[in-house]
């Protein structure tokens, strides 16, 4: 590995001081935590765009996928910062992309919904090949429906996808939200999984509406009133309502747990993770019963935010993304990592990345109320020792070795630390929505929703040729000496 640091002829002099700051970083009042101790983030070189760090211990034996929010263009790079592969696309995103056990790329698209104008506005999906062909298309954008932030391929070749469900003020009302807290549309979610068929289209074999499960205590003759403590496995329909916010909440990551059969979705605006039973029929989805779990299409487990259910007094989680069940055989398996970003976080804006264990139980998960865990498995910046702070978007991985590796979104920094928080690696988006950045200019507008790494023993990639070849921007001394 290469070490590029401008601080290395001053490690000796600082390693106390780093310490001081590890041992203040692992401070905590509940033994089960593992808060990660970190280092701050300082740069390397004087590069602003491409790779800025390339350090011993980074995990190289693999490749990294980004689409920029403000390109069409998605990008394949090596742990060098070099391009290894690019697909073009007629769209900007809308969010998230993926390989495919094929090679495929799976990408979401923004068409630009006029009626859905909210952040994470996707609408088409497509399957692009390693040459650049696109031979799939699926449209969900109309004035009613709009697929958007993220979508998950299943093992049989069907695809997830969350798509917002618009209602009107009056069916809001007659399911029982305050006509006070009422806007003239509130958005609604639903997750369907659909066959892809031919080069365009698909077939809906599967689908969830949030809509069926709601409770709300403000009016008494509705069938859904209840008590909302008690009622922990259905949504408020009351919760974070206001008369202004129609997208009330804003889902924006879907993943699938094959061995369980199960999904997982993080809803922004709740500051909630939730599960639900995959293994249902979309007739028992739409009710209370049935599935492995036997509780049809109400929510198995949430986590985050008890106040959401009227129980507790504290919030774990602030407008987080990203929630995904960690892979069989990596450090924390079949745990969740979610990426917290800290918006309105008790004691100030930060963000974290943590990992909780689910008290599964079968198919069902032990409803102790509040959800358990009480704490996390792992954090990275917990007491914000490195002054991170991504107000929106970004995700975070596991890596094998047990590296992790973050998207700062709204920077467009995607960074690897290890298991003990410290940086080994670390790349700037150089591509913002008016072009690819020159190194040193100025950085902004280089938004990225997600950053993903593949390792090179990637199905994917198998009868494909992968040549680093050059670099993005126009210059960069680090990638340049990197091997």
């Amino acid at each position: 590995m290469i070490y590029h640091n401008l601080y290395s002829k001053n490690l000796i002099s600082t390693a106390a001081f780093l310490f001081f700051l590890m041992l203040l970083s692992c401070s905590s009042t509940n033994d089960s935590v593992v808060e990660v101790p970190t280092t701050p983030e300082v740069p390397s070189v004087s590069n602003t765009v491409g790779l800025i760090r390339h350090e011993a211990g980074t995990f190289d034996a693999g490749y990294v996928l980004f689409a920029p929010i403000g390109s069409t263009t998605t990008y394949l790079i090596d742990k060098c910062g070099k391009q290894v592969k690019t697909w073009p696309s007629n769209y900007r995103p809308g969010q998230s992309c993926y390989l495919l056990p094929d090679g495929s790329l799976l990408r979401t698209g923004n068409a630009n919904n006029a009626t859905f104008n909210a952040g994470g506005k996707g609408g088409i999906i497509e399957k692009i090949d390693w040459n650049g062909n696109v031979t799939w298309t699926y449209t969900l954008s109309d004035a009613l429906q709009c697929q958007h932030h993220d979508v998950k391929a299943l093992p049989n070749g069907n695809i997830l996808i969350i798509a917002w469900e618009s209602k009107t003020n009056t069916e809001a009302i007659a399911q029982g939200r305050n006509p006070n807290l009422v806007p003239a549309t509130v958005w609604s979610e639903q997750i369907i999984e659909v066959k892809p068929t031919g080069i365009s289209g698909g077939t809906v074999v599967w689908e969830w509406h949030l809509w069926d499960h709601l409770v709300q205590d403000y009016d008494v003759a509705k069938s859904n009133y209840g008590t909302i403590a008690s009622s922990p496995n259905l949504i408020n329909l009351n919760y974070n309502a206001s008369a202004t916010n129609q997208d009330w909440i804003h889902l924006n990551s879907v993943d699938y747990n094959a061995a369980l059969d199960q999904i997982l979705v993080s809803s922004h605006s709740f500051n909630e993770v939730w599960i639900i039973d995959h293994s249902t029929t979309t007739a028992q989805a739409k009710g209370h019963t049935g599935g492995n779990s036997g509780k049809g299409g109400d929510l198995i487990y949430r986590w985050g935010n008890p106040l959401a259910y009227n129980t507790g007094t504290t919030t774990q989680l602030f407008g987080q993304h990203n929630a995904y069940w960690i892979e069989s055989g990596f450090p924390f398996e079949n745990q969740i990592m979610i990426f917290n970003n800290g918006n309105g976080r008790t004691g100030g804006n930060y963000s974290t990345i943590e990992i909780i264990k689910p008290p599964v139980s079968g198919y069902n998960y032990t409803q102790t109320l509040p959800y358990a865990p009480a704490a996390t498995s792992w954090n990275y910046n917990y007491g914000n020792p490195n002054a991170m702070y991504a107000q929106n978007i970004s995700g975070s991985q596991q890596l094998s070795n047990g590296n992790v590796l973050f998207c700062n979104g709204p920077a467009g920094t995607f960074t690897e630390v290890n298991s003990s928080g410290t940086i080994v690696w670390q790349y700037v988006n150089p591509v913002s929505s008016s072009g690819i950045l020159k190194q040193n200019a100025t950085v902004g507008q280089n938004l990225v929703f997600r950053s993903t790494f593949y390792p090179k023993t990637f199905s994917g990639f198998s009868g494909h040729t992968l040549t680093s070849g050059n670099i993005i921007e126009d210059v960069n001394l680090i990638s340049a000496s990197c091997k």
